[in-house]
């Protein structure tokens, strides 16, 4: 969840280049984790330095405020989500440790050992300040470095004595050039400068200075200084082979771009995400994915595809079900990946695993992920960040081309991930011989029409802006669906959730009459997601009969629906149209109304769109 920035360079020789600032600048690039407190620490004439404060970044940029005198070569600093205390100055990162102070740490995960820790500590001496785990962490480096003498390997042994997951990074007042990172099942990358490196829980720490990001496998430490990178793992073996790899992007997609907020830029940015996550995929009339590293044979032996995702993800999840099944003829299982690994899941070499993450980082995804391989399941990732774990422990990987995303609220990562289970389900649908490849060229070929057709959606998303400003005192949305839709109207509730903090609940339309109608009332507001009448054509009247049931009751009922289809008029207080596709890529279309929706309502009612409460961008924690 927290945000992490490391920064080792020349000696500052102006304000700008001083590593406290290029720290802050880099923490200020990762706000859309999620936070309650930030802070920096720096070693400056001999000394370890640290500012902290709890609130937002702006707090720490006011206690920082006058100080010109600060320079140093390095600085580490940090955005804290509470977890062990509250979000209080002392509790903020960096930790100071040591019997003076000496070194600093900051901390991203969990210590699952920390109180043993801090008992044998404190039983040595060591005093603490605060309620976190993480203190322990900076004690624990400070002694090892008493006996070591070298920042690198007291950070090797700390490191091997921890359980549970952390990324740590350590200065030392002794090595006024370094920085020293350590990683295990917590996101950490290296950037490539000229004369100065970075460190970052995301390569948006650092972007803006440069594209070259050096991947950090698992238990591994990494020294930085301003010329120098050198990795060894927790075994004290040195590490040769980490990946270099260039950022797609650069610092301006990072930023607003003349919209009020980055979901509204981000829900406005899907026909771009599409149309770049589909870009490049067809080739001699064959698809070709990304790291498709698992062997067509095995592919073609699969029995059981199981999807493993948590939130947004899972409701992509369950769109891939619905494609995959249809063109494949596999039995697809969509599974919460925090649930999956804890019920004795049967999963064998046949089984193949679709791990979806934006993030790459997500913990309990990672989870299932490990214990889907040690069953000898093969695995392959669709992820939106390159160097995360996820894909790099899976077998295959098949990445997103969205950009990052960087409102809490996942928007064009859901619609990129749902377009990416397409490919995934026409690619098996290849190699397995399931679909004639003049078939597949159709499907592409339509499928390649969705970009233009969500700039359609979005060009007349007048009608549901006014409709959110209208309801903006609503407190309790429903949300109908059938076959793709149900999906979309689980989505459409969960996005209401995290950013407008209303009752909202996502049902399948057929479950109406087993118990969900019962929440009908006068005046309820259910928005209806509406199937194609050129499917399935008695999928369609069902959904039809199910807005007549609601209606019956009272309902307002807000009916999304393709271009065309007067059936729903009748029935429906507001019809929002979207263009007329396949029935399966109508998942695409129909959720940018809700979102749009979720959006606007949450802006009406003055709420911070982007950083909703006690919600973070990656749940890095399980």
């Amino acid at each position: 969840m927290c945000g992490i920035v490391g920064y080792a360079g020349p000696q500052a020789k102006a304000p700008s280049s001083r590593p406290v600032d290029v720290a802050l600048q880099g923490l200020a690039r990762l706000e859309y984790r999620g936070y309650d407190s930030a802070g920096v620490a720096v070693i400056d004439d001999g000394s370890v330095r640290v500012t902290k404060r709890a609130g937002k970044l702006a707090n720490l940029r006011a206690a920082l405020e006058g100080d010109t005198e600060t320079t140093g070569r390095v600085a580490i600093a940090h955005t804290r989500w509470a977890t062990h205390g509250g979000p209080t100055d002392t509790n903020a990162h960096p930790h100071l440790g040591g019997r003076e102070g000496e070194i600093a740490v900051v901390h991203n995960g969990i210590i699952e050992n920390f109180a043993h820790l801090r008992a044998e500590l404190e039983a040595d001496g060591y005093l603490f300040a605060s309620e976190t785990d993480s203190e322990a962490a900076a004690h624990l480096v400070a002694r090892e470095m008493e006996t070591a003498g070298d920042l690198t390997e007291a950070m090797r042994r700390a490191a091997a004595s921890l359980e549970g997951a952390f990324t740590l990074l350590a200065v030392h007042r002794d090595a006024p050039d370094t920085v020293v990172a350590a990683r295990r099942n917590s996101p950490l990358v290296v950037g490539l400068g000229e004369g100065e490196n970075f460190l970052g829980s995301d390569v948006a720490a650092f972007v803006d200075s440069t594209k070259e990001a050096l991947e950090i496998g698992q238990d591994q430490v990494v020294t930085v200084t301003a010329d120098d990178v050198r990795i060894i793992d927790f075994e004290g073996h040195e590490v040769t082979d980490a990946k270099r790899y260039t950022i797609e992007w650069d610092a301006a997609a990072a930023q607003k771009g003349g919209y009020p907020s980055f979901m509204a830029k981000e829900i406005h940015e899907q026909a771009s995400a599409v149309a770049d996550t589909l870009l490049g995929r067809l080739e001699d009339g064959a698809l070709q994915l990304d790291e498709m590293d698992i062997d067509p044979s095995v592919l073609r032996s699969v029995d059981k595809i199981v999807v493993v995702a948590c939130g947004t993800a899972a409701n992509a999840g369950a769109v891939a079900k619905y494609a995959i099944e249809h063109w494949c003829r596999i039995p697809t299982e969509v599974e919460l990946a925090h649930e999956f690994r804890y019920r004795d899941p049967v999963v064998t070499e046949k089984t193949l695993v679709v791990a979806i993450s934006q993030s790459g980082e997500t913990m309990d995804t990672l989870m299932a992920v490990r214990h889907a391989r040690e069953q000898g399941a093969k695995v392959i990732a669709i992820c939106n960040t390159r160097g995360s774990t996820i894909p790099r422990e899976s077998d295959a990987a098949l990445y997103l081309h969205v950009g990052p995303e960087i409102a809490v609220a996942s928007t064009k990562a859901y619609l990129g991930q749902i377009a990416a289970c397409y490919l995934l389900g026409l690619f098996l649908a290849q190699v397995r011989g399931n679909l004639y490849p003049d078939e597949i060229a159709a499907l592409m070929g339509d499928l390649e029409q969705i970009p233009e057709q969500i700039q359609q959606v979005l060009d007349s998303s007048a009608q549901v802006e006014k409709l959110a400003q209208d309801m903006k005192d609503a407190t309790s949305v429903l949300f109908l669906g059938r076959h793709v839709g149900y999906p979309t109207a689980m989505e459409g509730a969960l996005k209401l959730k995290e950013i407008a903090y209303i009752h909202a609940e996502g049902f399948a339309a057929g479950e109406l009459k087993h118990g969900p109608i019962a929440l009908v009332e006068e005046g309820q507001p259910v928005f209806v997601i509406v199937p194609s009448p050129n499917g399935r054509h008695s999928l369609h009247s069902k959904v039809v009969s199910n807005i007549q049931e609601v209606r019956a009751r009272g309902a307002r009922t807000l009916v999304i629906a393709e271009e065309g289809d007067d059936a729903v008029l009748p029935y429906a207080d507001e019809v929002i149209r979207v263009p007329a596709t396949r029935t399966l890529f109508a998942a695409l279309l129909t959720v940018i109304p809700l979102q749009i929706f979720s959006c606007e309502l949450a802006t009406a009612k003055g709420l911070d769109v982007d950083q909703p409460r006690n919600l973070a961008k990656s749940v890095t924690v399980e």
